[in-house]
This record gives structure tokens, C-alpha cells and sequence, in this order.
């Protein structure tokens, strides 16, 4: 359920400003639906709002021209969609699609341009999300480089958790496989091994992790890497 009065959303961005500035951003932000498999943006559009997920979750891909996808970044309630408006560049080549449907909130681009002109404390937070939000793109390109699939499956279950705070979640096998870039009978077979193993429960869609001690067992260092420094630079 959306906030109807000036508590803070369930966003890690909108939560970290001051009352002051969140005050002043509140009257901006508009409640929004985010189903499955929306697409926000398409490569080369301009961004004309900024989204702040709190129950849902947005990929950014790249796709080929063979139509071949890749996820190059998640986002997630500790993040935006809009990163193009922080730099004041219009648009990016990626494509930012609702991986986990769910809520949020939008913010038009010029009004948040107006609040980052005033160099506050939003635009230093930005900054620093801007940061991590490169070192998680170039975590995830050395991850797919030099990690199995297996490795970067348990890494992709654990941010989608991290980012919805919840262990169930509804996902098919056939979107993982173009998010991981990867073929489908290469994550039916990991899926089927972790649920053997007790790691999740996989069915008709939706996925339950039972152990999140096994899965962190069964990732690369990669996770604990990106997610401590989200949680260096955002606090």
C-alpha cells in the first residue's frame, strides 16, 4: 500500500534524505504500479521521469541484434531508475525493464533536476548511488567474464531478495535465462540442482529460497562485494 501522508516510502534512497529534503521532494514523487515485464525505457528513449522501486525490481539490459539479451544492472528499493537525469545526459543504449512487478514511486525529470540543482543533500546521495551503481556494473561484467552460471544464478537470487526483502518471488526460467544471458536448459538444470540440494523450491514460476545460507555458499564473491558497497555509500 502506498504512503498516503509524508512517512517515508520503502525506498533506501527516499529513506536516507533528510526530513527537510524529503519534505520538499514529497509533493513530486507519484505512486506508481510496476507490473512484470513493464518496460520503462527503451535504448535511445529519453527519461522523462525517474522511478524509485519499494516492492519491485528493474533490470537494465543490453540487447543484441540477434535480439539476444544481458542484465547489466538491478535495481531495486535501494535504488532509481533514471541515471541518465543525475548526469543530465537524456538517455543511456540500455533497456530498463520490471523484473519482479510490484510499486514504486516516479518523480518527472525536471522536477528532479530542480532539487539537484540546489546541491543538497539529494545530490550528494545521488552521487554516491551513482557510484555504486558503477562499481555494480563493473562487478557484474568481471562476474559473467570469470564466474560459472552457477555461481552468478545464486548471486542474481540473493539480489533479487536483498532488493524486495522477501524469499519468495515470481520468476520463470525463460526470463532468468535472458537476464543471465545464458540458454534455459542451463538454468532448468541449476534450478533443478539447488532444489534437489535444499537451496530452493522452484515451481510454475515462482521460486522460494529455503536456505539463504547455502545459496551465499553457492555464489562468488561478487554479492558480497557489491552489496557492501551499496550498503557503504548509501548509508
Amino acid at each position: 500500500m502506498f504512503a498516503s501522508n509524508l512517512n517515508k516510502p520503502i525506498n533506501r534512497l527516499l529513506a536516507a534524505l533528510p526530513g527537510e529534503d524529503y519534505q520538499r521532494l514529497y509533493p513530486h514523487l507519484q505512486p506508481v504500479e510496476l507490473p512484470q515485464y513493464k518496460i520503462l525505457y527503451h535504448a535511445g528513449e529519453d527519461y522523462d521521469y525517474a522511478y524509485f522501486p519499494s516492492h519491485s525490481i528493474v533490470s537494465t539490459v543490453a540487447i543484441m541484434e540477434n535480439g539476444s539479451t544481458t542484465e547489466i544492472g538491478i535495481i531495486g528499493s535501494e535504488g532509481m531508475v533514471g541515471l541518465p537525469i543525475i548526469l543530465d545526459t537524456g538517455y543511456t543504449n540500455s533497456t530498463a525493464i520490471v523484473q519482479v512487478g510490484g510499486n514504486g514511486y516516479k518523480i518527472a525529470a525536471k522536477q528532479l533536476q530542480e532539487e539537484l540543482n540546489r546541491q543538497g543533500a539529494l545530490k550528494r546521495l545521488l552521487m554516491r548511488y551513482v557510484q555504486a551503481r558503477f562499481i555494480q556494473l563493473g562487478q557484474t561484467a568481471a562476474c559473467n567474464r570469470y564466474h560459472t552460471v552457477e555461481q552468478r544464478f545464486a548471486r542474481w537470487l540473493l539480489t533479487v531478495r536483498d532488493d524486495i526483502q522477501q524469499d519468495e518471488f515470481q520468476l520463470t526460467q525463460e526470463f532468468i535465462s535472458q537476464m543471465l544471458g545464458v540458454r534455459r536448459t542451463g538454468v532448468s538444470e541449476i534450478a533443478a540442482k539447488f532444489q534437489k540440494a535444499g537451496i530452493i523450491q522452484y515451481k510454475r514460476g515462482f521460486i522460494r529460497i529455503v536456505s539463504s545460507q547455502r545459496l551465499e555458499a553457492a555464489t562468488c564473491e561478487c554479492y558480497q562485494l557489491i552489496y557492501q558497497e551499496f550498503s557503504r555509500l548509501l548509508k
